[in-house]
């Protein structure tokens, strides 16, 4: 339900929405159970990169694998996004479901790995030669062992997420709409964090 708007909201210079949803009391399980949920669900996030004299530079992805928090993805190395790694290891990696408004944000360092790695095998599936194409010499083929075919893995060190609670999304646009008739904030969601400590720990129970 909208809550009021408090003279301490102001005064405390505190974002009243996030102040609201908010949630450090639910368990760090469970709240790494939901994590896992939200982006499982969707199998293609935005991968942000950070290009000299550009800035950051987002393109969509699919994820071939999920290792704990971490991410992996398969690309050509003939994309300009290795160029921004080469200068720069930080990446924004984000999820949206559009259906809920459930989102997810995880700051994280990349790592590339070529195609001369068995885990390159690991995750490749033959539907991702359709981004590749095949050029008919029996190298540039788009299969597992085509020298384009690079792996980039993300690797958590900060994760913020935002979960609904409102159980259909008419009931999200109801709780909008009464917040902004009433005056007051709308209450739709937690929104949660993991530090680098608690990935550290996601990583070692997923082991």
């Amino acid at each position: 339900m909208p809550q009021p708007l408090k003279a301490e909201d102001i005064d405390s210079k505190t974002d009243p929405t996030v102040a609201r949803q908010w949630d450090d009391e639910t368990p760090k399980k469970e709240q790494v159970d939901d994590f896992y949920k939200i982006v499982d669900s969707l199998k293609t996030g935005l991968l942000s990169t950070n290009r000299p004299g550009v800035g950051p530079v987002a393109r969509s992805m699919a994820i071939a694998k999920r290792d704990g928090p971490d991410f992996i993805f398969l690309a050509n190395n003939n994309s300009q996004k290795f160029e921004d790694i080469d200068h720069d290891k930080t990446a924004l990696l984000t999820f949206q479901n559009s259906s809920n408004q459930d989102w997810v944000s995880i700051t994280g360092e990349v790592t590339v790995t070529s195609n001369d790695e068995s885990k390159v095998k690991e995750v490749y599936h033959k539907g991702t030669n359709a981004w590749f194409g095949d050029l008919g010499d029996g190298v540039h083929t788009g299969g597992p062992e085509d020298p384009r075919m690079t792996l980039i893995e993300v690797k958590a060190k900060y994760i913020a997420y935002w979960k609904h609670n409102t159980s259909t999304s008419l009931g999200f646009v109801k709780e909008v709409t009464q917040a902004s008739l009433t005056g007051q904030v709308a209450d739709t969601g937690l929104n949660r964090q993991f530090t680098e400590e608690d990935i550290k720990g996601m990583r070692e129970y997923s082991q």
